[in-house]
């Protein structure tokens, strides 16, 4: 079925992410070994990029960090450009589970949707717990995405995302920088394209702490609140 979907590009964005993307890379390797994998080395100081290349993956060198947003931008470039028919976002800390991919694929399929989400809300299988503050964070975005969207979104922050050929093309040319995933989700809807969402397992990560600590989920809540509003109030992308 894999085959139908044309040409796959994982995306991996990853910044000081050593102790992890290689794993990933190989984990995704794997499971999808049909797919090109691709991590977009975020500015790191560490080895994330010698990681990643000798467990196989293409590398893209960014000349300094540009946040997740920036990173998955050049990655959506680099999918478009190349001709990619269909870009999956995994990130590089482990906590995305490779063997899942194929269930977002299917989704993309089945309810002709421009992208799949993988989320950990639609069942409680995932034995891995968010901080209260995410989830709470997670439940406040959750309420203002489903309004503004007009349907049920369960994760509005998940990074685990397949997009098709015209996600990709708009993803290339605009793409919300700084804390992206509910936003884009913003971008989608205002033109015209369609989601839905999946169940997916998280991990704890393999190595690493999150960037978001307590003090900045507050800046996270009203930064990424203010870009929605904005975004409500912008022409159609």
């Amino acid at each position: 079925m894999m085959g139908s979907f044309g040409k796959l590009l994982i995306v991996i964005p990853a910044y000081n992410e050593e102790g992890a993307v290689g794993k990933v890379v190989e984990e995704v390797k794997r499971h999808l070994p049909q797919a090109d994998v691709l991590v977009v080395n975020d500015g790191s100081i560490d080895l994330t990029s010698d990681k990643a290349k000798i467990a196989g993956a293409t590398v893209l060198e960014l000349p300094f960090n540009l946040g997740i947003g920036g990173a998955m931008q050049a990655g959506y470039k680099y999918a478009y450009e190349k001709g990619y028919d269909i870009a999956i976002q995994v990130d590089g800390d482990g906590q995305h589970d490779p063997k899942e991919i194929p269930n977002l694929l299917r989704a993309l399929e089945e309810k002709q949707v421009d992208m799949a989400i993988g989320s950990r809300f639609i069942d409680d299988s995932t034995e891995y717990k968010s901080s209260m503050m995410r989830r709470v964070g997670i439940a406040f975005f959750s309420k203002v995405i489903s309004m503004i969207v007009g349907q049920k979104i369960t994760d509005p922050t998940s990074g685990f995302r397949a997009a098709n050929r015209k996600v990709i093309r708009l993803f290339a040319s605009s793409y919300p920088q700084d804390y992206p995933e509910p936003e884009a989700l913003v971008f989608l809807s205002k033109s015209g394209l369609k989601v839905a969402e999946v169940s997916a397992i998280m991990n704890q990560r393999y190595a690493g702490e999150s960037s978001i600590t307590k003090i900045r989920s507050v800046y996270y809540v009203v930064k990424v609140l203010l870009a929605i509003l904005v975004d409500c109030f912008k022409k159609k992308p």
